[in-house]
């Protein structure tokens, strides 16, 4: 895991865990949304840093 996958998945989860501290009534707060961009730059991430390894010569 990279060092951006890891910083994007701790703040998605700090994020998560404010929303549910401070706002236990409310649906929608903008620690949630911030909660839920993170967790999908989070897996664009994951998908950014895999190493994928083609080889073009077909055997």
């Amino acid at each position: 895991m990279s060092r951006s996958a890891l910083g994007l998945l701790i703040l998605a989860v700090l994020s998560g865990v404010l929303h549910f501290s401070l706002f236990e009534k409310t649906e929608i707060s903008l620690p949630l949304i911030g909660c839920g961009v993170f967790a999908v730059l989070f897996a664009l991430a994951l998908v950014a840093g895999r190493k994928i390894k083609f080889d073009p010569v077909l055997r």
